[in-house]
Order: structure tokens, then sequence, then C-alpha cells
């Protein structure tokens, strides 16, 4: 039987051999588009797969990572600290980046790993509204503590108000024979100095 059938294939051949290299040249064309048309098309995801995700710049990674303290180091931003464990977060924002995640999901992503501590700015929720409110209020009674002093100090005295007496006006008779003769006694003594 495979015998026949080669041969009805071959007899095929022999009435198709006018359109032969017809046949052949648009068999070689569908084999290069075969192997052409993948290839482009691969090249074309390729190229856009590279646009959509960009290498973040520095100044992009530093935006984040100034709003990011230390964990390890005390109140030092994540932009400026030259520690090695530094370096490996502000490259991990970096690669967060180039994936396509926000600064709030980066931000919320160091939250998670090491708590609200490494923000430069704390949330606005809970205990942590006293940050935002108490320092105002503060300075804003200080200012009034200030102003309501200072006009106390200006304020001229009351026509009513007790003044301190100057030596000898209030003085009863008795005790001023006793003043008048001190007085006399220092006023010798000065004069025998000079």
């Amino acid at each position: 039987m495979p015998v026949r059938r080669a041969q009805q294939i071959s007899k095929k051949w022999i009435s198709l051999a006018p359109n032969r290299d017809k046949i052949m040249k648009l068999r070689k064309v569908l084999q290069i588009l075969f192997v052409i048309v993948p290839l482009a098309l691969l090249m074309a995801q390729t190229k856009t797969a590279s646009a959509q995700n960009p290498t973040p710049s520095d100044d992009e990674v530093n935006r984040i990572a100034h709003q990011l303290y230390c964990p390890v180091c005390e109140n030092t931003p994540l932009d400026v600290c030259p520690t090695e464990a530094c370096r490996q977060w502000r490259d991990l924002i970096r690669q967060q980046l180039s994936q396509g995640q926000t600064e709030d999901q980066i931000k919320q992503y160091f939250v998670q790993q090491y708590g609200a501590r490494v923000l430069a700015e704390p949330p606005r929720s809970g205990l942590n509204w006293l940050v935002y409110i108490l320092p105002p209020a503060v300075i804003l009674a200080g200012a009034i503590f200030l102003l309501r002093a200072m006009q106390a100090w200006t304020k001229p005295a009351a026509a009513g108000a007790k003044t301190i007496p100057l030596p000898g006006e209030n003085e009863s008779p008795s005790e001023k024979p006793i003043m008048d003769e001190y007085i006399k006694r220092l006023e010798e003594e000065l004069k025998k100095r000079n």
C-alpha cells in the first residue's frame, strides 16, 4: 500500500509540473513568513516591554527615599544614609519603581516591613494627630501669654494703686529725729574722707 500511495503522489506532481515552480516559490515564501513574522512579533514585544518599564533615575529613587528614614540609623533619611543596608533599600525602591509600583505602594511596603517609624511624615491617624495639632496650639498659647504680659508691663499704673513710699515720707514723728541724726553723721564721714 505505501508503494501505491507514493505512485499516486508522484502522478499528482507530474500533473502539476507546469505550476511546480510557482508552488515551490510560494512554499519558500510561506516558510520565510513563518520564521520572520514570529521573530518580528517577538522583537516588537521586547521593545514595548522595555519602553513601558524604563530604569528609574536616581532623582526618582531619592524623591521616595527622602520620605523614608533608615530603619538602622536613627533620624537619618534613606536618601543620604551611607550604610550598605540603605544602599540595598534604595536598590529595592528602584526595582519596585521599574515594576510599576507607585510611591504610596512602596512606602506601604516599608511600613509593613519596618513599622511606621520609617516614615518621615507620620500618618495622620490615631495619636499621630497630636504631632500636627500640638505644636501650633502651644505656639498660639505662648503668643497669647506674651501679648498679655507685654500689655501688663506697658500699662500705666492705675490711680488707686499703691506706690512705694520714699524714705522719710511715712515715718512716725519719733523715727524722724533718729533718721536726721544718721544722715548728719553720714555726711560728716564723707567729708572727712575727701
